[in-house]
């Protein structure tokens, strides 16, 4: 071999690889640059009427793996279990919507995570009545425009209409202009996590689509916080 070649070939594999580092490392700068001391806010919907239960477990979960995937993520759960939410009207009453309508219409908010079970294969009463009455996020502006919407459905059989259920939610959060975000196999179109006795701890396939839910949207948030004019 000649020496000379191989040596024109180390430092030109080396210096491509210091470009791509330097690259990286602007990349990584601008987007820390971008989203300065704010956090990239994601919120998770549990819409089950039984609070704490596995509905909201599951959503926990795909918050901790979006929270692990980096470190500009934080987390907020919100619980619906319990909750007197009534659906869309004219004149919407004053019941427990009145207090997370704040929290959704906050600015940090970069993207949504929404569980559901499967009722008769379809959402919850109460995961549709949420969605009508964010109505206020349409108008005057779109408040969540643009920002990744992440589903996880649950249901007492491995086929119980979750996929339905996911396609339900995300057809709704089209209306906000909202971004559906699919997961990886063998949950492309969301997290599908199976119940068993109020037990999902066994499902451990389905505890990884709603894993995988929770990375894709984080990803997806951390990017578009990042201004490609700041880059380059």
């Amino acid at each position: 071999m000649n020496p000379d070649l191989n040596r024109r070939d180390f430092l030109g594999a080396a210096g491509a690889a210091a470009l791509a580092g330097t690259v990286v490392s602007t990349v990584a700068h601008a987007a820390t640059a971008t989203t300065g001391s704010q956090p990239v806010k994601l919120i998770g919907v549990a819409c089950s009427p039984r609070r704490g239960m596995t509905t909201a477990k599951a959503v926990q979960t795909a918050l901790d793996a979006a929270r692990a995937a980096d470190p500009r993520i934080a987390t907020e759960l919100i619980d619906l279990g319990g909750l007197n939410i009534a659906g869309w009207s004219p004149s919407p009453p004053a019941d427990d919507f009145t207090a997370i309508l704040p929290k959704l219409q906050d600015p940090a908010v970069a993207g949504l995570i929404i569980g559901s079970p499967a009722y008769y294969r379809g959402l919850s009463s109460l995961c549709k009545a949420f969605i009508e009455r964010c109505g206020p996020l349409r108008e005057p502006k779109m408040l969540l425009a643009d920002k990744p919407v992440g589903v996880i459905a649950l249901g007492g059989f491995r086929n119980g209409g979750h996929e339905l259920v996911i396609e339900q939610i995300q057809v709704a959060m089209l209306c906000f202009g909202m971004v559906p975000v699919g997961g990886r196999a063998p949950g492309f179109q969301g997290g599908t996590v199976l119940s068993t006795n109020d037990d999902i701890s066994g499902d451990e396939t389905g505890l990884a689509t709603a894993r995988n839910i929770g990375v894709r949207v984080a990803e997806l948030a951390v990017r578009l916080a990042v201004k490609p004019s700041t880059i380059g």
